[in-house]
């Protein structure tokens, strides 16, 4: 047994009646625009995780130096 159920020969019969209704040029080319488009979408993503990175980086630089002004100011406050 193949996958859930379905036979390899039964996927060759499969593919075998793909290729007759589409054609071998055909097939290719659906290929190669499905290639293309996996291809784009993990460039997005990638560049996603790399615009997320820099923010989370840019967020935690600002953090401390908020941080160090409102403790700065909680102690001039207790102090005052």
């Amino acid at each position: 047994m193949g996958i859930e159920g379905i036979s390899p020969f039964r996927l060759l019969i499969i593919l075998a009646i793909v290729l007759v209704l589409f054609g071998g040029k055909r097939l290719r080319s659906l290929g190669g625009d499905l290639g293309g488009a996996i291809k784009g979408f993990k460039n997005a993503m990638k560049e996603g995780e790399q615009e997320s990175a820099a923010e989370v980086e840019r967020l935690n630089d600002a953090r401390p130096a908020d941080a160090s002004a409102a403790s700065q100011a909680k102690r001039e406050r207790q102090d005052g």
